[in-house]
């Protein structure tokens, strides 16, 4: 068992590597069809997840290293890759967006009410508190758990049970949303959504990617990490103390909000014209990623069955629901899906899942 902090990183860090370049070394059909079944970041997801649960390093001696470094390394990702982005085709996408925003918490608060309903015999006595301050937390991020937990007075041992909840099914969650991501196009047709702004969007990107003959060179890569780990620091420290001031958001969506302002504004001049941002914000992606499938023990599941069982209730109602209004509003994967994480996994999640899309 690793126990070690650096090792522990290391390790993470080897085994993102070898899963993502498996599709260079191994080719075939039957290949090409695995992976595009089971593409990298989900092989990443399951493969540091059987590792967890089997025990390959201690959770408790190795949570110092994944606290320190997970957010971090997000918001340094999140800033490198927003460098590509051009505000003025972001904009196009506002409208939906908002509404598939508006269609995911609708669709959480009734996928609670009713698998409380059909739960309540097998989850316990007092359930519902503990049910509502998670609801809070899938709809707007820790800070809500924290302030419903306190208007109800909610012991900490009333809360475990939820806790374990949260973690395991929203680490599933988070795995089946990246896996569904890679059904884009079929999604697309289903339910007739107009894709031109989100297509036009990464098609533009990829032509001023492609139409840059300049070399990428270590000087680049070296300036965009140094860089983007710098704002991340400065981001961390101006969010907490925004946060305290205006704590009507929590400090992890102060910082996202400051680093994604940042990082717009920054597009714009000579400084985002800089090789080397996708290839950096890609790696750092891969690295999150492997850091958050870390920490899901599946272990825990056998102490919560009932629990569990209430958790995935959610979920499934909450997707169904999510593909009725899809349908109806011709609402496309990429803004359902990332309106859906952001939501239960909150502000910190949902840039996993766009800069995977």
């Amino acid at each position: 068992m690793i126990k070690d902090s650096f090792t522990y990183i290391a390790v993470l860090i080897f085994a993102a590597a070898v899963l993502v370049y498996l599709p260079r070394l191994i080719k075939g059909n039957a290949a090409r069809k695995f992976f595009s079944f089971a593409p990298p970041v989900v092989l990443i997801y399951l493969g540091l997840m059987a590792l967890c649960t089997l025990g390959a390093w201690d959770l408790q001696a190795t949570s110092a290293a994944y606290s320190s470094l997970k957010n971090p390394l997000l918001y340094a990702m999140l800033f490198i890759m927003l460098l590509r982005c051009d505000l003025r085709k972001i904009l196009r996408l506002g409208p939906k967006m908002l509404l598939g925003f508006l269609a995911a918490t609708f669709s959480i608060s009734l996928g609670f009410v009713v698998s409380f309903a059909i739960m309540s015999g097998v989850l316990g006595e007092g359930a519902w508190k503990s049910l509502g301050a998670l609801c809070g937390s899938w709809m707007g991020g820790g800070g809500n758990m924290l302030a419903i937990q306190a208007a109800l007075d909610i012991g900490e041992s009333a809360m475990a049970y939820a806790l374990v909840m949260d973690s395991i099914c929203g680490t599933l969650y988070i795995m089946f949303l990246l896996w569904a991501i890679g059904f884009s196009d079929k999604f697309d047709r289903w339910t007739k959504a107009d894709t031109t702004a989100i297509h036009a969007v990464g098609a533009s990107l990829e032509q001023e990617y492609a139409a840059d003959s300049r070399p990428l060179t270590w000087q680049n890569i070296l300036m965009l990490t140094g860089s983007g780990l710098l704002v991340s620091a400065v981001c961390t420290k101006l969010g907490g103390a925004v946060g305290d001031m205006l704590p009507f958001f929590d400090r992890a969506t102060w910082t996202v909000l400051i680093v994604t302002v940042l990082g717009i504004l920054l597009a714009m001049t000579p400084f985002g014209k800089l090789r080397g941002t996708e290839e950096v914000s890609n790696v750092l992606l891969y690295v999150v990623i492997a850091l958050i499938a870390s920490r899901a023990d599946l272990r825990g599941i056998g102490n919560a069955p009932a629990w569990l069982a209430a958790g995935l209730l959610i979920l499934v109602i909450h997707a169904g629901i999510m593909l009725l209004l899809a349908k109806l509003f011709r609402l496309d994967i990429f803004t359902c899906a990332v309106a859906s994480l952001a939501n239960i996994g909150g502000t910190a999640t949902a840039p996993i899942l766009a800069g995977t899309y």
